[in-house]
């Protein structure tokens, strides 16, 4: 039977995909009660992804569901880029590193081209290892598990299973919201679930996020802003920036035809 992480995610894609939905129609597709429905479709009004009308639900308004991976990839290539190289330039040689997927993680992986660090690199994302699985002295260890359709990663069980035997020094995360008091957030229940593993197994997390995401929250936490070591952006002025830095993180902004700076300080 799907949890209920899975059943809210679907109900959101089908209001996403036909624009509503009735409480009988969803109750009967999932084989639940309306009032369960009434219930997830509550928590998913809660964050912003659908609104309530009188016996159904029409998509929200607010923070809205997860963009086609290929919208995301077009939005703000130049800023995924720069942090991409600036979080490359982080890495030390030698190290384990799991690289999410995402755009911006995608950006991370080609930056790593021709770097010759002598990586490991685990990853779900299938794009971050075929951008890298010809690089010299690095080895790639694709997870094992379903492929979730259009992000071309890797989620549930056995892929979170697979990464429990691993340690890691670094985790290079890409999320959709970065929030002063909610942390990091993200649409997918079970991609956030793979995130949060890669936490618990890494020594090191540095998230990449466009200025877009900073003082966004999306359904599901992935972990807590103290948990981040470098949060590296596009933007030089925001209070989830402040925030990051009064939680323990360094925080790398990159612009435009300028060097990287480390907490307002040129590095």
């Amino acid at each position: 039977m799907m949890d209920v992480d899975e059943r809210r995610t679907r109900i959101g894609q089908i209001v996403s995909e036909h624009g509503e939905a009735a409480f009988a129609s969803l109750a009967a597709d999932f084989g639940v009660s309306e009032m369960t429905i009434r219930r997830d479709v509550e928590a998913l009004e809660k964050a912003g992804l659908v609104r309530r009308i009188f016996g159904g639900v029409i998509a929200g308004s607010g923070m809205g569901l997860e963009p086609p991976y290929g919208q995301r990839a077009g939005r703000e290539v130049g800023s995924k880029d720069r942090i991409g190289a600036a979080i490359a330039d982080a890495l030390r040689p030698g190290e384990t590193v799991f690289l999410d997927s995402g755009s911006t993680v995608a950006a991370v992986a080609h930056a790593l081209q021709g770097r010759d660090l002598g990586l490991t690199v685990l990853t779900p994302s299938i794009q971050v290892a075929v951008a890298l699985a010809d690089e010299p002295g690095t080895r790639v260890i694709l997870l094992g598990g379903e492929v979730r359709a259009g992000e071309l990663s890797i989620i549930g069980h056995d892929a979170e299973q697979m990464l429990a035997r691993y340690n890691c020094d670094t985790f290079v995360a890409g999320v959709a919201g970065v929030d002063p008091v909610k942390g990091l957030t993200e649409y997918h229940p079970q991609e956030a679930s793979i995130k949060r593993a890669a936490v618990a197994r890494s020594a090191r997390v540095i998230v990449g996020a466009d200025s877009t995401k900073l003082g966004q929250v999306f359904l599901v936490t992935v972990a807590a802003l103290d948990q981040v070591a470098m949060l590296v952006t596009d933007s030089s002025d925001h209070p989830t920036l402040a925030a990051a830095r009064e939680a323990g993180a360094s925080v790398i902004t990159v612009s435009d035809g300028n060097p990287p700076y480390l907490n307002g300080n040129e590095q």
